[in-house]
């Protein structure tokens, strides 16, 4: 059912601020979101108090955007961006869901911490992690936490995916900071690690973003072969297993599986440590 209509601001006496913008966006789309059909502006003015100027001003920012859409003439209807969003949250919901099992799985199996982050920007988010508390606390993993992409194993899975160009261009827009000795501080260096990840599809973190902690890391894929997340396990270097390899992403590809994957990736990855950077 429609919200209640509430009483309608003059021009004058709205304010401007970016905050109250957002809000006013937010009472319009509440309110589209309430009809099946079409809203007139008028109806959309009634229901969320605002000025039918001020309403019409801010749906036409959000359907230059796509977030609303015109419909017939003074009419507006959700617009697609909205069900683009909304399908980048859902499989990011799914994902979850799917490697939880598979995580805990694993966990319990080598009793080191195991990892799931996505991409945001030129940084990696860890949405999820099992933990028994074995290991000291590293906030790199924890839930929330945000990490550089040339620094942590899952981050490289992701240059991997990215273009010669596209890796360059990160390099320069980020300039390739250290956290440590063995961090990788140089384009030369990052192209010759990232090759290395495509040949094996698997990634390491070598003590870079952490003194005494190293990682291994495998894509998640989805029903498009796109990489949607990265799984990883971690450990204190004195009990880092070169073995993990293959169980990372043996799991990894059960949890594409699970979220309709069709094949997994048939590369196995070398359990040799000299596949690591001295």
């Amino acid at each position: 059912m429609p919200r209640h209509a509430t009483r309608i601001a003059p021009p004058g006496a709205e304010a401007k601020s970016p905050i109250q913008v957002i809000e006013r966006m937010m009472k319009l789309l509440d309110v589209l979101a309430d009809y099946h059909d079409p809203v007139s502006l008028k109806q959309l003015a009634l229901s969320t108090g605002l000025h039918p100027s001020t309403a019409h001003r801010i749906l036409a920012a959000m359907a230059v955007s796509g977030f609303v859409e015109r419909a017939d003439p003074g009419t507006y209807r959700l617009g697609i961006r909205l069900l683009e969003l909304g399908n980048v949250v859902k499989s990011r919901i799914s994902i979850r869901g799917a490697a939880m099992p598979q995580m805990q799985a694993l966990h319990e199996k080598i009793g080191e911490s195991v990892n799931l982050g996505v991409r945001q920007g030129d940084e990696i988010v860890y949405v999820e992690r099992t933990s028994s508390g074995r290991s000291s606390v590293r906030v790199v993993h924890l839930v929330g936490a945000r990490a550089p992409l040339h620094v942590t194993a899952v981050g490289k899975l992701y240059l991997a995916e990215d273009s010669k160009e596209s890796l360059k261009d990160y390099a320069r827009r980020t300039g390739l900071p250290g956290a440590t000795p063995t961090s990788i501080t140089s384009v030369a260096a990052l192209e010759k690690e990232i090759d290395r990840v495509r040949r094996h599809g698997v990634a390491y973190d070598n003590e870079e973003i952490e003194q005494g902690l190293r990682c291994v890391a495998a894509p998640v894929r989805d029903d498009t072969g796109d990489m949607v997340a990265g799984l990883s396990v971690s450990a204190p270097a004195d009990r880092y297993n070169p073995e993990w390899a293959t169980l990372i992403q043996q799991t990894a590809d059960a949890i594409s599986a699970a979220i309709g994957h069709g094949k997994p990736t048939g590369k196995r990855a070398s359990t040799d440590g000299a596949m690591l950077r001295q």
